[in-house]
């Protein structure tokens, strides 16, 4: 009964340590960092920068606190001297401080959404076998000539057509692809749903070493070549987690602002 009666003292007090030290923690957050002509600047400011930087990699250092603490007090010290001047009584000043106020707004809705709207690890992973089903199971490496008519993809088909013909020199010579045609229209390894539908489904009706048919595209006439395939490593689901969640998330706050839009009064 002794030692029973002993651990729920220690508890108790591990607790009431425990509060005091939030208590502590908390106070010293809002504890004033710096006083600017008698305007304070709280702690709590300085480490929000703090993290910030620390998000972009940046490392916790005496140094870095102090740079940071400096470059605050440095905005507060010509902040003030900006109101003194009026200057945030200027028409574009003023567009520009709501202009900011709304964007901090914002942002910290649609995370607060985010934060309250998880998204389902089940939707994840039928967006995860939907994208697995588009992308396919093989990797294509491409060349491609891309001419502006048909007749031009005609002439190609039939340069190409000729003995000894080579498929990047005719390339080099004639397309218009800025991105390949110096590379003799090499593409390199791609999945067919990386492409515009007619192109993609020239490509999967080649076999290695053929040329497809002149193919329109909004981008003018195609000829295709296959030059290889190889098996395509798909990640896994939790390697492609992180990325399908944000693309769900991107999703859910696109719909958000189209349905408040469509409850707003806009005239």
């Amino acid at each position: 009964m002794l030692k029973f009666s002993k651990f729920i003292l220690l508890s108790a007090l591990l607790a009431i340590a425990a509060g005091a030290q939030a208590a502590d923690d908390k106070a010293a957050a809002d504890k004033p960092a710096a006083l600017v002509n008698g305007v304070a600047i709280p702690q709590s400011r300085i480490d929000m920068r703090i993290k910030a930087a620390a998000q972009q990699g940046q490392p916790d250092s005496p140094e870095m606190r102090k740079a940071i603490r400096d470059d605050i007090i440095n905005l507060e010290v010509i902040s003030q001297a900006a109101t003194k001047s009026s200057l945030d009584k200027q028409p574009e000043v003023a567009q520009q401080l709501e202009l900011a106020r709304q964007s901090v707004l914002a942002g910290a809705y649609v995370q607060d959404y985010a934060k309250t709207h998880p998204i389902a690890d089940d939707v994840l992973k039928q967006e995860y076998e939907t994208l697995k089903a588009r992308v396919g199971n093989k990797e294509y490496k491409l060349s491609h000539i891309l001419v502006e008519s048909e007749d031009e993809a005609k002439k190609v088909e039939a340069e190409l057509k000729k003995k000894g013909a080579k498929f990047a020199t005719i390339a080099k010579a004639h397309s218009k692809d800025p991105g390949s045609k110096d590379n003799g229209g090499e593409l390199g390894w791609a999945v067919p749903s990386n492409f515009v539908q007619p192109f993609a489904e020239a490509v999967l009706k080649l076999g290695k070493g053929q040329v497809s048919d002149p193919v329109q595209t909004q981008y003018g006439w195609h000829i295709i070549k296959l030059e290889d395939t190889r098996e395509l490593k798909v990640p896994t689901f939790e390697e492609m987690k992180p990325n399908l969640e944000k693309r769900k998330q991107q999703e859910a706050v696109q719909k958000l602002i189209e349905d408040l839009r469509s409850k707003a009064k806009i005239e």
